[in-house]
């Protein structure tokens, strides 16, 4: 392979150091809260492993669990208790939701100054106006792993982002746009998308198709951001056996890029380290301290 491997495992312990040696200079440690709703295995483990990895930054943790029959308002009761609580700095709904219940509104309750995931309508304005404010996590993750590969300062690069979603193509597009990239949005009905892809120094595909980008549409030399995680069959470890892929085919794509990020071990593990920043952000905004030291 002739890519460099960004390794998300190496730059996510990074922030979460420098995460620990800011909430070590705080009076009080930051309070992440996350609203689990219903018994989903995979949502079961997500929650655990940041409440571990908010407790090793020297971060408070609290979970506030709700049956699966619980009712809308039950749930938004809550993100309304966490708002009004001074002693929590961040709050994140577990996603998804059982069936019934309706992601947007209980989003919304949020209140800005506490939404570490960067998901309310006054997050995104406040992203699109280049305002201060919480900026979703994935999408900062891959800016920062750009800037691993590239260096701080990525202006001029032609940036590809193959996806449009509110959680990740669309941010992903503006926080490459404030560091003077020039963007372009692909998605489902763009034209001649291996084209435009390999006119991108910085691709990153986040649409959720298994292997969709080949290495004849990446740009030699170019550094590829795979956001995608995508369980596929795999009868070659045994019958009913899966394993989990990216959006690019990445032994294809690893012999034509300068940089890569593996799946798993590359984008997954920054969203969560940049959880962890971002709360202590909030903290620090909400407390009226200057955090220093949390840049990539």
């Amino acid at each position: 392979m002739a890519a460099e491997l960004l390794d998300g495992a190496v730059i996510s312990g990074g922030i979460r150091a420098r995460v620990a040696a800011a909430v070590a200079r705080l009076d009080e440690p930051p309070c992440l809260a996350v609203v689990l709703v219903g018994d989903d295995p995979a949502s079961q483990v997500y929650v655990r492993s940041k409440a571990e990895k908010c407790e090793a930054a020297g971060m408070r943790s609290i979970v506030r669990r709700l049956p699966a029959t619980a009712t809308q308002g039950e749930v938004e009761a809550e993100i309304r208790a966490l708002n009004a609580d001074a002693s929590v700095n961040g709050i994140l709904l577990q996603l998804p939701l059982p069936s019934g219940l309706r992601e947007g509104p209980a989003i919304a309750l949020i209140h800005p100054d506490k939404d570490v995931d960067g998901l309310t309508e006054v997050s995104a304005g406040r992203l699109s106006q280049g305002r201060p404010g919480l900026q979703p996590c994935t999408p900062v993750g891959c800016v920062i792993l750009a800037k691993h590969a590239l260096g701080p300062d990525l202006a001029g690069a032609s940036v590809v982002v193959v996806g449009r979603s509110i959680l990740v193509g669309k941010p992903a597009a503006l926080l490459f746009l404030a560091d003077n990239c020039t963007v372009t949005i692909a998605h489902s009905r763009t034209r001649d998308l291996a084209a435009l892809c390999r006119t991108a120094d910085i691709l990153v595909p986040a649409v959720g198709r298994p292997e969709m980008v080949r290495g004849d549409w990446i740009k030699p030399g170019a550094t590829l951001i795979d956001v995608g995680l995508n369980r596929i069959p795999a009868p070659e470890k045994g019958e009913g056996k899966t394993r989990i892929v990216g959006d690019a085919r990445f032994d294809e794509c690893g012999e034509v890029a300068g940089w890569i990020t593996p799946v798993p071990g590359g984008v997954g593990l920054m969203t969560v380290a940049c959880l962890l920043r971002n709360t202590v952000i909030a903290a620090g905004l909400q407390r009226g301290v200057a955090i220093e030291g949390l840049d990539a």
